[in-house]
């Protein structure tokens, strides 16, 4: 059962000086780290962010000009319609289930905000779909927002291997790592550790030998890791 009261607090004070180093190690190595999905508008990235699952940034990016083009307007996806919507976006994957999530949610907003994306936490969790990581991304990057810490999976994967958090859940990873890093450090942060995530600590050949973090990460020091030549066959 997880710690409570002073024991949690206690807990959360014994590895925040880890935090804060690999917080310092990540600014570092990933200055410019930013969300990697094309945008320009608070509707474009909420589509791109739902396009975006079980598929790559890349591969959404190829998709979204000529949807964003024919969509600029929640109105307009609605006009589109399922089938249109499911050609328009069918190499993202789960086709079918995008385009409804979206659709639902443009008809909401239509219905409640006015047609525009809502700009508080509590609005956009009302959305068909859409939950507190969808809802961070949105907040943290369209409206300077930092309301929490966006836990995909590389986040969640990344975080539980440093020993920052030995929850499941995306919320309660969250609501971890919220106590551990300042505030202002929540958006970038989250972008720092998904580029880490992506480029050496993957999911299935982790490069610990090549990870900035290795030295201090409970993971790297059970050796679970694989040699960057041992992946290239040398």
């Amino acid at each position: 059962m997880r710690a409570t009261g002073k024991t949690e607090a206690g807990r959360v004070a014994a590895i925040r000086p880890l935090a804060r180093w690999i917080a310092g190690r990540l600014a570092r190595a990933y200055p410019e780290a930013r969300c990697t999905l094309d945008h320009a508008t608070p509707l474009e990235l909420y589509v791109a962010t739902v396009l975006s699952a079980q598929c790559t940034d890349a591969r959404v990016n190829q998709v979204t000009p000529e949807l964003f083009r024919r969509c600029p307007t929640p109105e307009a996806y609605l006009e589109l319609g399922q089938a249109g919507l499911e050609k328009m976006i069918h190499s993202t994957g789960f086709f079918r289930n995008k385009a409804k999530s979206i659709l639902g949610t443009c008809a909401r907003m239509v219905e409640a905000f006015g047609g525009e994306v809502p700009s508080s936490m509590d609005e956009l969790l009302t959305l068909p779909g859409v939950g507190r990581k969808t809802a961070n991304v949105i907040l943290g990057a369209s409206f300077g927002r930092q309301e929490g810490i966006a836990v995909d999976t590389h986040v969640a994967r990344v975080s539980r291997r440093l020993g920052l958090t030995d929850q499941e859940d995306p919320v309660k990873i969250e609501a971890d790592l919220m106590a551990l890093f300042p505030r202002t450090d929540w958006t970038s942060l989250s972008h720092r550790i998904i580029l880490h995530g992506r480029q050496v600590c993957a999911a299935r050949a982790p490069r610990c030998d090549a990870c900035l973090l290795a030295q201090r990460c409970p993971f790297a020091a059970r050796g679970r890791g694989t040699p960057s030549g041992a992946r290239h066959g040398r």
